[in-house]
C-alpha cells in the first residue's frame, strides 16, 4: 500500500462548507474528493478543468475603471435620470 501523508491547505470558509455539503451529497468526503482530484490531474498531466481570468480584471478594463473614476473626481461626469436619456433617444 502507497504511503499516505497529510496536506494542508487554506480554503475560505464558506467553499469548505459548500463543499462538504456538495461531497456529502454525493457519498464522498472531501478528502476522498481532492484524492480523485490529485489523481486525475497526474493521469492527464494537467487541471482537469478550465482555468481562465474573469475578463473583469484584465489590464485594459482596470485601466478604463481608473480612467472612469478620475473623470468622477474631477467633476466631468454628467448624470440623467432615464427619462432625459429616453427623450434624447427620440430627438
Amino acid at each position: 500500500m502507497a504511503q499516505v501523508v497529510n496536506v494542508n491547505f487554506k480554503l475560505d470558509a464558506e467553499v469548505k462548507k459548500n463543499m462538504e455539503e456538495i461531497c456529502s451529497e454525493l457519498g464522498l468526503s472531501m478528502s476522498a474528493a481532492f484524492t480523485i482530484f490529485a489523481k486525475k490531474v497526474c493521469r492527464e498531466k494537467r487541471i482537469p478543468f478550465e482555468v481562465s481570468v474573469d475578463p473583469f480584471y484584465l489590464e485594459n478594463n482596470l485601466a478604463h475603471l481608473r480612467k472612469s473614476a478620475n473623470q468622477i473626481k474631477e467633476g466631468k461626469v454628467i448624470v440623467k435620470t432615464m427619462e432625459e436619456l429616453e427623450a434624447m433617444e427620440i430627438d
